[in-house]
């Protein structure tokens, strides 16, 4: 009687094993890439009958990384039948985001590098400003109001609210003239890239011991910047 329960269980292993590598099977072969130039072999994660996470697609072109509702959709690598290759960010089965496309050009090999929008190049990435000095700064911000004014304004923040005691204040800059706003200060008609230096002197936040404070900083894209600094 137990041998006979023995092989009626290897039996029910070997069945169900083997039925589910068929289902497996099945279900890979259901999983459907909705971009045709790479509709031919799939594999990877699916969800729904479609590719959806990590994978790897070959057609007539080829693609290799993230899938979202059967389309290339995240960070992934795609190779056309001519050899050219971009690797970057994919959304909605085309480019979009940043990447590298790399091409032949009279059998030159060639590379453009930056921001895609719709599948078409729209420039390079921006160069994100650059802090060259920072001493006795707890923390700051740098960022673009818009395109109006080539302008660079600095604020001074402490406990949330504006530094009134700041002294002994020293600033100079690239180019552009001084200007206000409020009680920003800083500079306007600037001829970018600019390197602006700032030294003052402040309290803590407690208001118990005053100390010397310096922030240099590069910014090489156009437009109307403001810079908070705080103590």
């Amino acid at each position: 009687m137990k041998k006979l329960m023995v092989k009626i269980n290897v039996s029910f292993v070997i069945f169900f094993g083997l039925s589910g590598l068929i289902n497996l099977l099945v279900v890979q072969e259901e999983c459907k890439v909705l971009k045709p130039e790479i509709s031919g072999t799939y594999t990877g994660k699916c969800k729904k009958g479609l590719a959806d996470g990590k994978g790897k697609s070959v057609g007539t072109d080829t693609y290799e990384g993230q899938f979202k509702e059967g389309l290339p959709w995240g960070k992934g690598s795609y190779t056309w039948a001519n050899g050219d290759n971009y690797i970057g960010d994919w959304k909605n089965g085309i480019r979009e985001g940043e990447g590298d496309f790399k091409f032949k050009i009279n059998e030159r090999d060639t590379i453009v590098s930056g921001l895609w929008e719709n599948d078409r190049y729209i420039g390079p990435k921006p160069i994100a400003p650059e802090v060259i000095t920072k001493t006795s700064i707890d923390r700051y911000n740098i960022y673009r109001e818009g395109e109006i004014k080539n302008r660079v304004l600095i604020g001074f923040i402490q406990n949330g609210m504006r530094n009134e005691g700041i002294t002994n204040l020293l600033m100079s800059a690239d180019s552009g003239t001084e200007t206000s706003l409020g009680y920003l200060i800083g500079y306007e008609n600037i001829k970018f890239p600019v390197k602006i230096r700032v030294t003052y002197t402040t309290f803590n936040q407690l208001n118990t011991q005053q100390f010397n404070a310096i922030f240099e900083f590069k910014i090489s894209e156009p437009g109307d910047w403001r810079v908070q600094i705080h103590n």
